[in-house]
Parts: C-alpha cells; structure tokens; sequence
C-alpha cells in the first residue's frame, strides 16, 4: 500500500497520529496542559478546539462525537461540565502553545499547550454587556409605542363622550 502523499505524519501510520492525538487531547483536558513536541502541539491544537467547541454545544450528538475521540467517559464529562463552562464566553482560541527550551536529548523544539483560563478582557466584557443592554432597551422601546398606540384611542374614546355631555 502506497505511503499518504497529504503532508508529513507525526507517526509511521494515520491511524497511529489518530491515536496519538487522542491520547494528548485527553491528557490536555485531564491536567490543563501538557508539554510536548512543538509539532505535536501545533497538530493538538485545531482537534482540541473542535473537541471544545462540541462540548459547549452540549446535546448528545456533540457528546458522541467527543467520545469516537475520547474513549474515557470521566475525561469527556468533566469536558462537557467543567471546561465548557469556563469557555462559555470565548468564541475561540481555546488553547496556548508556549515555546519553551529544546529537549536536552535530540535538541526537539519544545512546547506547553495549555487550556487559556483566564477570562475575557475587562474590555471586551463591558462591549458584549453594553451591547446586550443596548438590545434590551431598544426591544423596550419597540414595546412601548404599540402599548401607547392601543392606550391612545380608548382615552379619546373616553373623552369624546365627557365632551358631549356638556
């Protein structure tokens, strides 16, 4: 069978990296971050956070998706509960890749991938607020001039009578 011609592998096999990907992504959501190969951690990344973005969908299609991925069911529900929530507000960029010193045995470029906990910036958090309070107040005001529309004609209707008892 001939070798994939699709770019560099990790492994020897696709279904090797398959399972060496999975391997690492179910590391990353157990401990936070994990330290690898700057390679592996640029190939973890776009997996990672599809893998993210499925739990924060939450339905049961999402969840089996997750585990054809992850097969260790503690992993993907602490995925669905705890990591969704803290990501609830990103609308991406789940992960960090630091660079960190060569491996002192081959001299292989290191890297940290972690999952970024740190919540929005102050900045764009008083945005999205002044955003959805901008969204309140003009459903309220659309409200209103229907209410006043309807009061009007019964108060005329009121008056129109007074007058004609005079």
């Amino acid at each position: 069978m001939p070798t994939p011609k699709k770019g560099p592998r990790l492994a020897s096999s696709p279904a090797h990296e398959r399972l060496m990907l999975a391997n690492m992504a179910t590391s990353l959501f157990q401990n936070g971050r994990i330290t690898t190969t700057l390679p592996k951690a640029k190939r973890l990344r776009p997996l990672a956070e599809r893998l993210i973005t499925f739990a924060k969908r939450g339905d049961l299609h999402s969840r089996r998706r997750v585990m054809r991925v992850i097969r260790n069911k503690s992993v993907v529900h602490m995925l669905f509960t705890q990591i969704a929530e803290m990501m609830e507000q990103r609308e991406g960029g789940y992960t960090r890749i630091t660079k960190i010193a060569s491996r002192h045995g081959d001299n292989a470029q290191m890297a940290v991938i972690e999952l970024v906990t740190e919540p929005l910036s102050a900045k764009k958090a008083t945005v999205a607020e002044a955003e959805a309070a901008t969204k309140v107040a003009a459903e309220k005001e659309a409200e209103a001039p229907v209410a006043e529309a309807t009061e009007a004609p019964v108060e005329a209707a009121a008056e129109a009578p007074a007058e004609k008892a005079e």
